[in-house]
């Protein structure tokens, strides 16, 4: 398992993107529109910064943002084995939200795992698409 992303909720993905590329230098290097989210990806060289924009006023960014206002919404690492990993983190007491991994953003295999059983951070495994 390695760092992947963190992902960023907020309601302005264009003003926060150009915050990271003016402030930090950091470069987009995958945008999409997915699951109702805006997204944009940003090379941090070892990892990303996953920004997420609710398209709508429904989901579960657009909860946490109505909930938590802007800021860190999930750690996401990268593994080689995603239901592998998932049954392990099972093993060791973690609640899966997601049962089996499903389609993520970039083409990747994702499953998420409930903050309640993991210190209070919403951890998304990340198995990377071809």
């Amino acid at each position: 398992m390695e760092f992947h992303h963190v992902g960023v909720a907020t309601s302005d993905a264009e003003e926060f993107v150009t915050v990271l590329k003016d402030r930090l230098g950091l470069q987009i290097v995958h945008e999409e529109r997915f699951d109702g989210l805006r997204i944009a990806f940003l090379d941090l060289g070892a990892g990303y910064v996953e920004v997420l924009e609710p398209i709508g006023e429904t989901g579960p960014v657009a909860r946490f943002l109505d909930r938590r206002g802007q800021g860190i919404h999930h750690l996401a690492l990268r593994v080689n084995d995603i239901v592998g990993a998932l049954s392990a983190a099972r093993t060791a007491g973690a609640r899966a939200i997601d049962e089996e991994p499903r389609p993520g953003a970039w083409g990747h295999e994702v499953a998420f795992l409930h903050p309640d059983s993991t210190g209070g951070v919403l951890v998304e495994l990340v198995e990377e698409g071809e």
